[in-house]
């Protein structure tokens, strides 16, 4: 089997595993800050309901005294105080929400400010079914390997025929490594729902992390 059948099967299987892991249930801290996203759409059901258990789900125990004193003061809220209730009462709620999960809270944001991913791993949970949504991030993490994965290759032929271009082949290297690298470990579960730090491969590749193929030890 030669090298293109090789990476043509790799690239399906990562690309499968991570459309598939995105199809579950973990879409909340992606878009739970979003004016149309489930914690407020929640949050809307819970006013016109004048029952605030849908949206109790969405914060840890501890949080729900604060959570229920900002959907009161909605219910008591009229005129023209009633919008601006019910806009801290959302923003309440998405903050507690985030800080439950240890992430950072900036603002409400508007409606549609979702990533297309997000928005179709929606509408699977919605409509019973993940096949488009596999297909859409299938079809873009084989484009993202491929397109990293033919530069890199590009870039390897010429490593040695001197430094300028060793260096361009290094670059090239680590972003094709770290970029499947984190493709592979939010596949295979190693990234945890509500970690919204940033990249945690960043400084992984700058101590004693592998090599570039034939290039010995040098630094990247």
């Amino acid at each position: 089997m030669n090298t293109k059948n090789i990476l043509s099967i790799k690239t399906a299987g990562i690309a499968a595993a991570i459309a598939l892991s995105l199809a579950l249930p973990q879409f909340a801290s992606a878009h739970c800050d979003t004016l149309d996203g489930p914690v407020v759409q929640d949050a809307r059901k819970a006013i016109e309901a004048k029952d605030i258990t849908p949206v109790l789900k969405w914060v840890r125990p501890t949080d729900e005294h604060t959570v229920k004193s900002a959907f009161n003061a909605v219910l008591a809220a009229k005129g023209k105080n009633a919008e601006a209730a019910e806009t801290r009462f959302f923003t309440t709620l998405v903050k507690v929400h985030r800080a439950g999960e240890g992430a950072p809270f900036t603002g409400l944001k508007p409606a549609g400010a979702v990533e297309p991913a997000v928005a179709e791993a929606d509408k699977a949970l919605v409509g019973g079914s993940a096949d488009a949504l596999v297909k859409l991030v299938s079809d873009d993490v084989a484009a993202g390997i491929r397109k990293r994965y033919e530069h890199a290759a590009e870039t390897y032929r010429h490593k040695d025929e001197s430094v300028a271009q060793g260096r361009e082949f290094v670059k090239a290297y680590v972003e094709f490594t770290h970029y499947v690298e984190r493709l592979h470990t939010d596949a295979t579960g190693a990234g945890a729902h509500g970690e919204h730090g940033g990249d945690p491969h960043a400084e992984q590749h700058g101590g004693a992390g592998h090599s570039p193929v034939g290039h010995g030890a040098a630094e990247h």
